[in-house]
């Protein structure tokens, strides 16, 4: 755009996109605030998950990266990985419900550990416990990252997708 990384933008200098033009495809916000709190609440830039509707009844949720935070955005569970786990499985199930969806949709998950060479046993023994408890079979296609939270006190932080597919009048 022309701007010095060190320089905030000017007002203005974009311009709105004509909405019509570009896309077919409806998408609006999940939310699930009996669970989690939105992260515009704290300043972040992102929502909790989006919901595509494409035509001839599919839909994907794409679950944003979710961790052990309440309804006041606290972080839950500070220093106890194993109920960080379950508290962040606990968030995304409400994510999926808030839509109509269970993990039975869920295709795909992502799956941040501040430290995986600590934690991933206990990790992969929560999933699998969690997974199991539901029935899953097969389980989501998924990636383990080390990788920094955006906050300290959170241990693990997981995104998912889920796709729907629905007939007409469903």
């Amino acid at each position: 755009m022309g701007l010095p990384p060190s320089e905030p933008s000017t007002p203005g200098i974009l311009r709105p996109i004509d909405k019509m033009r570009h896309s077919s495809i409806r998408r609006k916000a999940i939310t699930a605030p009996d669970v989690l709190n939105e992260a515009p609440a704290y300043g972040s830039a992102f929502t909790r998950g989006l919901r595509l509707d494409f035509p001839n009844g599919i839909t994907h949720l794409l679950i944003s990266g979710t961790a052990s935070v309440g309804p006041g955005g606290e972080t839950l569970y500070p220093g106890d990985f194993r109920a960080q786990c379950w508290r962040t499985f606990h968030n995304i199930t409400g994510l999926l419900a808030s839509e109509q969806a269970t993990w039975h949709d869920v295709v795909r998950t992502t799956c941040y550990i501040r430290d995986i060479e600590r934690d991933y046993a206990d990790f992969n023994t929560v999933r699998n416990e969690f997974y199991h408890a539901l029935g899953l079979d097969p389980f989501p296609a998924s990636t383990g990252i080390q990788a920094h939270i955006c906050r300290s006190d959170l241990l693990v932080e997981i995104e998912a997708l889920a796709i729907l597919y629905r007939e007409a009048g469903e």
